[in-house]
């Protein structure tokens, strides 16, 4: 391929050679008026030298021609897998592919597969522009010819398409026009609720065959419970209430009915994580005989703002008289029914400090604090001296659900608090501050001693601390649906002054509370599963020990069956991460532990419409110049090339441009006036100009 220029390399510069073209043109042009003979031939003969000196040469150009750049793009988006439509975007892919390979000398066929690495990309939808204009990056505009895409339609960056190279963009429409769909959408909802009152969420059921006043019933689970749901209206904003029984995650499944032959159930459905929080912890402490650790108990509890902290002392039962004024008595009289009868059920936990039986509270109050922690309340007794007396709260109704029973003695002798082998698995004493820790080879404890333990034995529960000869010290223990601890000992306020040491006790009396709470963080047989990111991370806590390591089984949302071993991390501590690869919920089970627990985004932009349509790309591929087909349509277009600026499509045909486009690979040059040319020229020039002039 060859191309042809004339250029210019003048012996005088171009000023000079322009004076003298102008001073000849005056001057000829006066000869050439008045008549002077020869006039004409002088004047083509001045022509010809200052053509001579502006050294005329002909340049051929050695040409390579450059094959267009055309981009066949294929949306393999789990929007289109999730209705079936994958098989049929291929095929159409292939043979497109199949017809562009006859343009092989011309044209480069440069194809983009749309597919999602992860699932936070269902967040962002199907984007094209980004990865068309990567595939452009080392191509020159004048070499696009034009783009090719094979989706469904839904592409949510339609409108930056405008930013590619001119060229036309033409779009094959994968499925059916008119497929009816029914999909659940949630507007908004919270992403926290605090526990036991009323959240609400706004959704919409969206159904183009549903008839002004047709109404649904959704289907509501809050952690696999059912939750009666009124019927709602197709195509309107509704909300709903639900509340959260407990703090942490609550798995919330909601879903509606099929449409009989819809497109897909997968947006039929959604799943969210909604966050319990407690919005303040109602604290009783009832505190017995004054002794220098009642403050710690109070100062403990107040330091956090999140505690509604109620605190009695009973300094002496209402039988005694000494005759004390009554200005300075107690303001109030102590509301002995209210508390333990009216308002048992609204605190969240219940504290005895060193308290022993004074004829204050009836046995049938205790009674009531013995329903209140089967029923699901939480208890904390934290013996004094008056545990191991005839006033013993043992001595009560509260000993049924007391794990520790005294022997009737106390041993006044310092002692080191020891974490037991079941209290380096437990929560609550693992990993204290300054405790025992095997992955660190410390197996002892850096605390200060106690001074008195109450002798006890134990009846039920977890002991995690042990004490003087090996005995319990702090018990652990569920009794029906509520939890019971237990600490035989009124001396850990020594850790709070720094005795010998000192000791974490603000750590433990906190993990302790969260534990009787229930806080999930402190269960100590508990599985948990948390999306992050693209990873899905299970960890198992244990209180047992395990032989072979547990096994995870993983029900993923599309239904499929995986099992994922968990390697061992501490005592009693497991963990395992595996690669998410789909939305939604996932159920994980070990042993007799079943959770769930959600994953990718709320209302995903690539399942929110499954509806194939040209209503979006419509406006920027007329723009281009391109062509909308559906592919349900009959066979894929026949590709013709066009020059630039003629029509890019027609009836059963779409074009791709030919630009046309070269490399120079090399110059040959030529002169345009040989010298022997020019001389014979100018002579034969000079001969007519005499010759005229004789005649």
């Amino acid at each position: 391929m060859s191309g042809y220029a004339i250029d210019f390399a003048p012996y005088l510069p171009l000023w000079l050679l322009a004076a003298f073209a102008g001073i000849a043109a005056l001057a000829f042009g006066f000869l050439i008026l008045r008549g002077i003979p020869g006039s004409a031939f002088r004047a083509a003969l001045a022509a010809l030298l200052l053509l001579g000196l502006a050294n005329p040469s002909i340049l051929e150009e050695r040409r390579r021609p450059n094959a267009d750049v055309a981009l066949l793009i294929v949306d393999e988006t789990p929007s289109q897998a999730a209705v079936g439509r994958i098989d049929q975007t291929r095929a159409a892919a292939d043979a497109m592919e199949q017809v562009l390979a006859r343009h092989d000398g011309d044209l480069e066929v440069r194809r983009i597969v749309l597919s999602h690495d992860s699932i936070a990309d269902g967040a962002k939808g199907t984007l094209v522009t980004a990865l068309a204009r990567e595939a452009l990056a080392d191509v020159p505009a004048r070499r696009y010819a034009g783009a090719i895409l094979i989706t469904d339609g839904q592409i949510h960056d339609a409108d930056s398409l405008s930013d590619l190279p001119p060229g036309p963009i033409h779009a094959l429409i994968a499925g059916d026009r008119g497929t009816p769909d029914r999909r659940l959408v949630v507007v908004e909802a919270p992403s926290f609720g605090v526990v036991d009152e009323q959240i609400e969420a706004i959704i919409r059921v969206d159904d183009p065959t549903a008839a002004p006043g047709d109404t649904v019933r959704p289907s509501l689970s809050v952690d696999g419970s059912p939750r009666r749901v009124e019927r709602i209206p197709f195509n309107e904003d509704v909300t709903i209430s639900l509340t959260l029984t407990h703090r942490g995650p609550s798995i919330v499944e909601m879903s509606v009915p099929e449409l009989p032959g819809e497109l897909s159930t997968a947006n039929n459905r959604t799943v969210l994580s909604i966050n319990g929080v407690r919005d303040r912890l109602r604290v009783l402490l009832v505190s017995g005989q004054p002794h220098p650790g009642e403050r710690t108990w109070r100062n403990l509890l107040k330091s956090d703002p999140s505690v509604d902290l109620v605190h009695f002392t009973i300094l002496r039962p209402p039988e005694k008289q000494d005759g004390t004024p009554i200005d300075e008595l107690s303001l109030i009289a102590f509301p002995t029914r209210e508390l333990f009868e009216v308002k048992l059920n609204d605190f969240d936990l219940i504290v005895f400090d060193s308290y022993r039986r004074r004829g204050v509270l009836p046995s049938l109050y205790l009674g009531n604090i013995v329903d209140y922690v089967q029923a699901g309340g939480a208890l904390l007794d934290a013996a004094g001296p008056g545990f191991a007396s005839p006033f013993s709260l043992y001595r009560t109704p509260l000993g049924d659900v007391l794990p520790l029973e005294p022997l009737g003695t106390i041993s006044e002798r310092p002692f080191q608090p020891t974490v037991t082998e079941r209290g380096l698995r437990h929560p609550v004493t693992a990993g204290l501050p300054g405790g025992p820790d095997r992955s660190a080879a410390t197996t002892t404890a850096s605390w200060g001693r106690w001074l008195r333990q109450i002798d006890v034995a134990p009846r039920s529960g977890d002991a995690i601390l042990s004490g003087l000869d090996g005995q319990p010290l702090l018990t652990l223990d569920r009794v029906g649906e509520g939890r019971v601890a237990q600490v035989s000992s009124d001396h850990i306020w020594l850790w709070a002054r720094g005795y010998e040491g000192g000791g974490p006790h603000a750590e433990l009396l906190r993990r302790l509370a969260h534990w009787l709470m229930k806080e999930p963080e402190l269960e100590e047989e508990d599985l948990k599963a948390v999306a992050d990111g693209d990873r899905l991370d299970i960890r198992l806590r244990t209180l047992e020990d395990r032989r072979e390591p547990p096994v995870a089984d993983i029900v993923l949302p599309d239904g499929e069956r995986r099992t994922l071993p968990l390697e061992p991390l501490s005592d009693g501590l497991f963990a395992a991460t595996m690669p998410l690869t789909q939305s939604g919920l996932y159920e994980i089970t070990e042993g007799d532990t079943t959770i769930r627990t959600a994953a990718g985004a709320l209302n995903s932009l690539e399942q929110s419409d499954l509806v194939s349509t040209d209503a979006i790309l419509s406006e920027p591929v007329a723009q281009s110049g391109g062509r909308i087909h559906w592919l349900s349509d009959g066979p894929p277009p026949a590709i013709r090339r066009v020059e630039p600026g003629r029509p890019t499509g027609g009836s059963g045909w779409i074009g791709l441009t030919r630009n046309g486009d070269y490399t120079v690979t090399g110059l040959d040059t030529s002169p345009l006036l040989p010298g022997w040319l020019l001389m014979l020229a100018a002579g034969l020039f000079l001969a007519s100009a005499w010759y005229r002039e004789a005649r």
